[in-house]
């Protein structure tokens, strides 16, 4: 008598587990169509679809081996929230990134570079060596930087004319706040280099103009044609160590778990409400240009986010159509945060895409080639 009562409670437990699952998929997988400031908690579960994709999967296979029948659970909500599993997981069978670039081809970096590492230039200045050479390596056309701290000041320990030369880009244009300078010779904000010519330099900013304030575009002639391309650094989260730490190891068990717990929630909340408004000023200025569209950046937010589909609708994700795995570009909290994208619009095919990992900074850079379409 015990074990047929076993089973049948083990199977609801399954059935009920795998359908909670699956409404949660569901709606991590909707987040899109809900502007945070009403619903932000959902951002909260599109931070976790890997995790519920691979239990979903799990699922099914429970369920082919145990009872064939339940597995439509899985099925149905995965064939539902297809796009978004396709954005996560893309099934790309591209080979190796190949270092020569084919004849016509545009190379784009983006990347993150955490300063140049110039906190600790004294101590450790071949990080920024080896950062200069990772790029030399690559030779992209374009590259796009965030977190970046520069001036043109001759004492400037990241001078801007020192990366010109080192780097071979004639063009750039640098995007910042005052209020934000790092020190009297550095300036913390976003810049564009470029090897092709730039003719007409934009920044743009919101509201309440603090920190991730701003994002710019350039209009660059490439080939006899114009093309718009934006840099952008969506509002980041500002964990401090202390919340590192409790995110490492959590818990609810004292009292500053339950401050941490509350500092984390309220980060995340304010970072999803500020990402959907910059998303949303950037997206109106990518609806205006009269010219074919690379939007290039850290958006400190994931696939399926309201950040990434408001910027990233009718765009092509250079990682989802050429990448393969999870494509992590943060190298802390969780190994599933790509964050830092690539989008280019149907004017262009990509051809390739890499993301290099090699940790110089807190991301990894990631690299497209693409090619125009005529």
């Amino acid at each position: 008598m015990a074990k047929p009562f076993y089973r049948r409670f083990t199977k609801k437990v399954f059935i009920f587990s795998n359908t909670v699952v699956a409404i949660l998929f569901l709606l991590g997988a909707s987040v899109k169509y809900f502007n945070p400031y009403h619903l932000w908690f959902f951002g909260l579960l599109t931070l976790s679809l890997p995790y519920l994709i691979l239990a979903l999967v799990f699922f099914f296979i429970f369920w082919i081996v145990a009872m064939r029948v339940w597995m439509l659970i899985s099925v149905i909500a995965l064939a539902i929230g297809w796009n978004s599993v396709k954005n996560v997981f893309p099934m790309n069978f591209s080979g190796a990134f190949k270092m020569e670039k084919l004849p016509g081809s545009i190379r784009i970096m983006s990347w993150n570079v955490e300063h140049f590492d110039i906190l600790h230039h004294k101590t450790h200045p071949e990080v920024k060596q080896k950062m200069l050479a990772l790029i030399n390596e690559y030779q992209p056309d374009i590259a796009c930087f965030q977190e970046m701290v520069a001036g043109e000041d001759k004492k400037a320990i990241n001078n801007i004319s020192a990366f010109q030369q080192t780097l071979g880009f004639p063009e750039y244009y640098y995007s910042f706040e005052h209020r934000f300078d790092f020190d009297a010779y550095h300036h913390f904000g976003i810049m564009i280099f470029s090897k092709f010519p730039i003719i007409e330099r934009t920044t743009k900013g919101y509201p309440p103009y603090d920190y991730n304030s701003v994002f710019q575009y350039v209009d660059l002639k490439i080939n006899n044609d114009t093309v718009r391309l934006f840099n952008i650094h969506l509002q980041s989260l500002r964990f401090t160590q202390s919340n590192l730490n409790y995110l490492d190891n959590p818990g609810i068990g004292s009292d500053s778990d339950m401050v941490q717990s509350k500092s984390v929630i309220t980060k995340l909340k304010r970072g999803f409400l500020k990402r959907a408004v910059q998303a949303e000023s950037i997206k109106n200025e990518m609806n205006k240009s009269p010219y074919p569209i690379i939007v290039c950046g850290d958006f400190n937010d994931v696939p399926a986010s309201y950040a990434y589909e408001t910027i990233g609708k009718d765009m092509q994700n250079a990682f989802v159509k050429k990448g393969t795995g999870i494509g992590r570009t943060f190298s802390a909290i969780s190994p599933t945060l790509r964050i830092d994208n690539i989008f280019v619009d149907n004017h262009f095919t990509i051809e390739q895409y890499t993301r290099i990992s090699q940790r110089l900074s807190d991301h990894f850079p990631v690299i497209a080639d693409f090619i125009q379409n005529h």
